[in-house]
């Protein structure tokens, strides 16, 4: 439901482009307005990964300048069945992460300081489970291009507080165009743009949950980055916010209201979803189990038969309130 959702809201943002095109220059302006896209899609799809890493200063780290953190992303791959992807840090204070990359072969995972400081170990690992479902789903190179589209948008709308008035521009519309061009044409960009994102976070959420294998993990870190980005301002995400949509809790304010207008779901509700999905588990896995079979019907045992032998946790295990301590990133960690 969610892929078709999503589905949905990139065409009615293709579709509001060229709406917009059309209201400028009529069909002329339609087309003119499809070429822009294009270009603008063809260049976010080779080079958006780089450059929302470069607004965020991330520094690539690998096993030997941040041991622990690369080991959690590299076991967490194999366990998604994913490549490994590039793995980032952000000199920031502030607890968050996200993902970047047009596909899984050339993804790119970030977290900062913050995050691995504040966060225990298994609390980091939820996260990045995250957003390796992020990449998982190609979640990344959607949200991409729409906020490449919204952003388009408004350029075309500044084009027609310029050249709206012309007469000789084949605006169908007249003023009444060149003002939906302008105000109202951005601003259904900008919810699409949010609606987009919010969809996807919930399924991300549980994705990520069932890759790190506990989802009271990942519901405990969103409650401490939720009241981390709070506490703490992220200057790069300030002044780059159409970025902010990507990072798993949004940095440029603690939003606490599921609305229309949130780049991110309510915490509060995802949380609740997760802690609804772990008592799912929990009941699963206290299930009775059928009855053995007779000793003549046994098939010789191997190690699938004594893993489904195994005893299941009555409840799944709460987050260590151990911290990673003074040096995140290991003994030559760059910021230790």
């Amino acid at each position: 439901m969610n892929t078709i959702r999503t589905a949905m809201l990139l065409a009615a943002m293709t579709a509001l482009f060229m709406g917009v095109g059309f209201l400028i220059g009529g069909t002329g302006g339609m087309m003119i307005a499809l070429l822009i896209a294009a270009a603008t899609n063809l260049f976010s799809y080779w080079n958006a990964d780089k450059m929302v890493l470069s607004m965020n200063r991330a520094v690539e780290v690998d096993e030997k300048n941040a041991p622990e953190y690369y080991a959690i992303v590299q076991g967490l791959a194999q366990r998604a069945g994913l490549p490994m992807p590039k793995t980032y840090l952000i000199d920031n204070p502030q607890p968050n992460a996200f993902a970047t990359g047009r596909n899984p072969q050339n993804a790119a995972v970030a977290a900062s300081t913050g995050l691995l400081q504040q966060l225990s170990h298994e609390e980091v690992a939820a996260v990045m489970a995250h957003e390796l479902a992020h990449v998982e789903h190609r979640d990344t190179l959607t949200m991409t291009i729409v906020a490449t589209l919204a952003g388009a948008i408004s350029m075309l709308g500044n084009f027609a507080f310029f050249f709206g008035g012309n007469r000789d521009n084949n605006n169908p519309f007249g003023f009444v165009g060149v003002l939906v061009a302008m105000i109202v044409a951005p601003f259904a960009a900008m919810i699409v743009q949010m609606a987009v994102s919010r969809t996807r976070e919930y399924e991300a959420d549980r994705r990520g949950a069932e890759i790190v294998g506990n989802p009271l993990w990942l519901a405990s870190a969103l409650d401490k980055i939720a009241r981390g980005a709070e506490r703490i301002r992220n200057p790069d995400a300030e002044r780059n916010p159409a970025t902010a949509h990507l990072f798993i809790i949004n940095p440029l304010s603690g939003e606490r209201m599921d609305s229309l207008f949130s780049t991110h779901p309510n915490t509060d509700n995802r949380i609740a979803a997760l802690q609804a999905m772990a008592r799912d588990m929990t009941e699963a896995a206290a299930t009775p189990q059928p009855a053995p079979r007779q000793a003549d019907e046994q098939q010789p045992s191997g190690p699938w038969e004594k893993a489904a032998q195994a005893e299941p946790e009555a409840q799944p295990a709460k987050p260590k309130s151990n911290p990673w301590g003074r040096n995140p990133t290991g003994p030559k960690g760059r910021w230790s």
